[in-house]
């Protein structure tokens, strides 16, 4: 612990104090400093003027990143007969029914989406106090509990991923790996930024992008200007 906060602290000092970076300059500085052994994961983290404790206020969906996350995503899929055989020719990694609820109940979570036909939510249910809290429950808001099986699939296994708040109004999102080209992370950024405005609650009140910072797996935050940032996501999607 004592030679990682030294050299938590000796990349914090490679962070100019009051400065907001703009998001290209940030991830350059990310993968300049990044000197692990692994390859670091890149997150972005949104702080939003919303009032998590009201419902009307909260976010949830997904978004597609162009160039995925750069890791393998098992999905797992409850569905019978036709829509079973759908979803493994498709790539699902597991996919059953009530066998695969039970086997849940037990204290299995070894996968990273979950999927549901309509029909299966009545089995599925069961499994919101367990699941839920995970962000794995399917969610007809997500479009993970759909008919439309292969093509959700296919989209979640390309980079498909979950937004949703916190209770603190936070929303954090991986972005892709270090070992990404600059161009690749800036997209993906961008690609984020533009869906979680897309998503602002009408109900929120004042300012709705408070900061934004971005970080790797062991690196310190570096914040973002926010003006500046969507500002260039304007032009970019013009």
């Amino acid at each position: 612990m004592p030679d990682r906060s030294k050299r938590y602290l000796g990349l914090k000092e490679r962070i100019e104090p009051g400065k907001l970076y703009l998001p290209e300059e940030a991830i350059r500085l990310l993968k300049e400093m990044s000197n692990v052994r692994f390859n670091e994961t890149v997150e972005v983290a949104f702080n939003l003027g919303i009032d998590p404790k009201q419902s009307d206020q909260q976010l949830r969906g997904t978004v597609s990143l162009p160039h995925g996350i750069g890791k393998k995503v098992r999905v797992l899929v409850f569905a019978q007969g036709e829509k079973a055989k759908e979803a493994q020719e498709a790539g699902a990694d597991y996919v059953g029914g009530e066998e695969l609820v039970t086997k849940i109940q037990e204290g299995w979570v070894d996968f990273d989406a979950a999927v549901a036909t309509p029909d299966m939510m009545r089995v599925v249910g069961k499994l919101g106090k367990i699941l839920g809290p995970r962000g794995l429950m399917p969610n007809a808001k997500t479009g993970t509990v759909t008919f439309d099986i292969a093509q959700t699939i296919q989209e979640i296994k390309a980079g498909r991923i979950e937004i949703r708040n916190d209770r603190y109004g936070n929303v954090h999102l991986l972005l892709g790996k270090i070992s990404f080209p600059e161009e690749h992370l800036i997209d993906n950024f961008y690609a984020a930024l533009d869906t979680v405005m897309r998503m602002k609650p009408q109900a929120a009140k004042g300012r709705y992008l408070k900061k934004v910072v971005l970080s790797t797996t062991m690196s310190p935050g570096i914040p973002v200007d926010v003006n500046a940032a969507l500002a260039r996501m304007e032009k970019r999607v013009a």
